[in-house]
């Protein structure tokens, strides 16, 4: 099937046996697509009933047949899983490299069931699978995970998905993380990767995507990417998502009524322009880059040397535009240095800055309102409170004090304290 590797790989970490299902034609078109051909697995193999952390779970590493060309925007796949911050289904998607890398290792997914009987990690080196132990892998951020596990293998062009922290403590909205700053963020899919003790899935692939037609996919390949250079969001416009990012757009969105703010007791704040994407290119960005195959180039990537907030690395990136929303407007929190230190701390935890940023709203209000005391937390909570942040974004990773309890999610969380 050109575009497709077809084939599956099958990990049980229960009993450490790996292999390789065959992907036929008819199940690829039927299922088109990494989310495809994920929700069908998760539909015919998770029992009704079963607990997301456990067992029975699959958690699936999937993508469709654009991944390993040069289509642009093909580098993206998919996580999927049952979700513990729901119950539910459960998906989540992310750029970076390792789409290409898994197809050129000659896969499509990557299919993962049972739990391992302590901390793993995958390698995948084409046909070559193995199941390593991980124990001096426990409690790293996801730089130091993929650096030390770069070294072991002697591949220094290996890709690595991994979870931090947060995932190790079942935090039910730890993220997947992959190529240092890249993350499948949503429905809490790092707490089930580390439910089945799988720290890390290192790939690297030799191989290549075949396709039926290569010269008439290079002409709609082509055309396609000078839409996208022409595009007023998309394109090489002053304004555009290459040239601020997605936090582009903040002031507008402020200006419009529907920027989050103070736990959205209201859609419009004052101080947008502080933390908008015109702002982070003034002050703290020093450049930006793409994911595979991506021509526009968003990823922010910041540095913040020195202050009460420094210590910002490139290597992390920068606050996307949810990131910015939830740890600046929702928070009232006008402190751009501020917002770029909790985002590199998400990813070195492996937590979604989205609900992060949501469940540190939730307990600012909580405190406003008395339903949270000084006592309780810790400490005092105020709005804008930048310190105060970063140290309740630290206990929430660890599952410490109050942190454990905004470790289950805002909903949760309420039901706890009586208001849900």
């Amino acid at each position: 099937m050109d575009g497709y590797a077809g084939r599956l790989l099958r990990v049980d970490l229960g009993t450490g046996r790996t292999w390789v299902e065959t992907l036929d034609e008819a199940r690829a078109r039927r299922y088109l697509g990494g989310r495809g051909l994920g929700a069908r697995i998760l539909l015919d193999e998770v029992p009704v009933g079963s607990d997301p952390l456990g067992p029975e779970n699959r958690l699936v590493f999937s993508m469709g047949p654009l991944a390993g060309t040069f289509a642009p925007g093909a580098g993206r796949f998919v996580v999927l899983g049952k979700s513990p911050a729901t119950g539910g289904f459960g998906e989540a998607y992310t750029g970076g490299f390792v789409a290409h890398e898994l197809k050129y290792a000659g896969y499509d997914g990557i299919v993962v069931q049972g739990t391992a009987a302590e901390l793993v990690y995958l390698s995948i080196v084409n046909d070559r699978v193995e199941i390593r132990p991980a124990r001096h892998l426990a409690g790293k951020g996801t730089l130091d995970v993929e650096e030390t596990i770069k070294a072991e293998l002697g591949q220094h062009e290996t890709r690595v998905i991994s979870i931090g922290l947060a995932g190790e403590k079942r935090v039910r909205y730890a993220c997947v993380m992959n190529d240092t700053d890249r993350a499948a963020g949503r429905t809490g899919l790092g707490a089930v990767m580390g439910a089945k003790n799988l720290k890390a899935i290192a790939i690297r692939g030799t191989g290549r995507v075949t396709l039926a037609d290569p010269k008439a996919f290079r002409d709609a390949a082509l055309a396609d990417l000078a839409k996208i250079r022409t595009h007023p969001w998309l394109g090489d416009s002053p304004g555009g998502a290459g040239a601020l990012g997605t936090a582009g757009g903040v002031e507008d969105l402020s200006n419009a009524g529907i920027l989050p703010t103070r736990n959205w007791e209201t859609g419009a704040w004052e101080y947008a322009d502080r933390i908008s994407g015109t702002a982070m290119k003034h002050t703290i960005l020093i450049g930006h880059r793409a994911c595979q195959a991506c021509p526009v180039g968003c990823t922010r990537v910041v540095r913040v040397a020195d202050g009460p907030f420094g210590g910002v690395r490139p290597e992390y990136g920068g606050p996307e535009y949810e990131t910015v929303a939830s740890f600046g407007s929702l928070c009232e929190n006008p402190n751009l240095e501020a917002i770029a230190l909790l985002n590199q701390r998400c990813n070195v935890y492996g937590l979604d800055t989205i609900s992060a940023g949501c469940a540190i709203a939730f307990a600012m209000e909580c405190f406003e309102k008395g339903l949270l005391s000084e006592r309780e937390i810790g400490f005092r909570l105020e709005w804008g409170d930048a310190p105060a942040m970063v140290r309740l974004l630290d206990m929430i990773a660890r599952r410490e004090g109050i942190g454990d309890l905004l470790a289950e999610g805002t909903r949760r969380g309420a039901a706890q304290l009586g208001q849900a």
